[in-house]
């Protein structure tokens, strides 16, 4: 920067010399006015930074042009290049501050992704402004101007490219659980991976369209390309929109018992193609994602309680004094566990020559093997209370 300030304090000091002293010029009767060449020929120097005033530079030329124009031009970019870096720490200053005032975080985004572009858009606005300032030949400014093209159009793709990355990032945030970490990252890189290509041959095509590059053929082909690939890869894209659909909606776990129209077991895996089940024997069960897209879904894990209905069928010659004794322990030793939620005890009907007790017992919790444990320990106790009080099972 020193440097820089340096160089522009001695185009400035140059270009006053020279309108101290012109230079001698051939008696014409056709010259401007004094004034109005003045002030041309300090604005000329204020442009070169009075490198013009070298006469190696300006008697030397190079792919017939004289070598001024090249530091010249450097200069400038670099100039302009730090211009727009300063812009860009004093506008992102102010405007954090202003952020900070919100309680939302989503001018914080916004501002972090607006940083960079604002600093490339003020760049290319500075090369802009030079290109029509440096008189280069008609080629170099058409090349010019495309490089400049790509310059934002690499700017603008980058943009999207982020937004798309944060959008993602909050919905998986937002959507994050333990059990489908897993899954949750293998999905979403896929699905990052496909938006990420596809925003960026829009960007290609829209930029080669821009730089004067017929497109026309380039989409006809792809679109040709697309048909094929569709109708051959029907059942597989089928598949993944059906593994999308289960990311979107979550239905289910990995590790979560689930029961489908024909298949029931504990989800293991879900890929891109197939959901893989284990079942109660311990087979592996792989159904295609477009049927888990269309099926009905039972989770079983997602159950507050587990539910148990018993039938106990008592002899019919039992006193009716011996029923309510019965009736009266059930609901005892199974209302008393700490793990039951809720029971239903009642003498229902009679059923084949005996009376009928109906148990409906509430589980607290999904655990299965506590649920087995915790049920025979009351039913062994309700055995024992039957023993010692002379109640026989029909």
């Amino acid at each position: 920067m020193v440097l820089l300030l340096l160089a522009l304090a001695w185009s400035v000091w140059a270009a006053a010399q020279a309108t101290t002293n012109p230079a001698p010029t051939a008696p014409t009767s056709h010259q401007p006015p004094a004034l109005v060449r003045e002030v041309e020929h300090l604005d000329e120097h204020y442009v070169t930074f009075g490198l013009d005033q070298i006469a190696p530079l300006r008697e030397r030329t190079f792919l017939g042009e004289p070598l001024w124009k090249y530091p010249a031009s450097l200069i400038y970019i670099l100039l302009a290049f730090y211009v727009s870096k300063l812009i860009d720490v004093v506008a992102f200053a102010w405007l954090k501050r202003l952020a900070a005032r919100t309680e939302t975080k989503l001018d914080d985004f916004l501002l972090e992704l607006l940083r960079g572009p604002i600093k490339v858009v003020v760049f290319v606005l500075f090369l802009h402004i030079g290109l029509n300032m440096f008189h280069w030949p008609e080629a170099a400014k058409l090349y010019f101007s495309k490089s400049l093209i790509l310059i934002v159009a690499a700017s603008l793709t980058w943009l999207a490219l982020k937004v798309m990355a944060l959008v993602l990032d909050f919905w998986m945030r937002r959507t994050a659980h333990e059990a489908n970490r897993v899954f949750n990252d293998q999905l979403l890189g896929i699905i990052r991976k496909s938006l990420n290509a596809f925003i960026i041959i829009v960007a290609v095509l829209v930029t080669a369209q821009n730089i004067g590059i017929n497109i026309t053929a380039v989409i006809t082909s792809l679109s040709i390309g697309g048909l094929a690939v569709g109708l051959a890869a029907q059942d597989t894209l089928a598949n993944l929109f059906g593994a999308v659909a289960v990311f979107a909606d979550k239905p289910f776990r990995i590790g979560d018992h689930i029961k489908l129209d024909n298949a029931e077991g504990v989800v293991e895996s879900v890929g891109l193609r197939t959901t893989r089940l284990r079942n109660p024997d311990g087979q592996l069960v792989a159904i295609p994602n477009k049927t888990i897209g269309n099926a009905s879904i039972t989770n079983i894990t997602e159950r507050p309680s587990i539910k148990t209905v018993m039938n106990l069928g008592l002899a019919r010659t039992l006193p009716a004094a011996k029923v309510r004794q019965a009736l009266a322990l059930l609901t005892e030793v199974y209302r008393s566990h700490p793990m039951t939620q809720d029971v239903w005890v009642s003498f229902n009907q009679f059923a084949a020559g005996n009376i009928n007790l109906l148990i409906v017992h509430w589980w607290k919790g999904t655990d299965y093997q506590k649920y087995l444990a915790g049920m025979q320990e009351m039913n062994l106790s309700v055995k024992e209370r039957f023993d010692a009080k002379g109640i026989a099972f029909a």
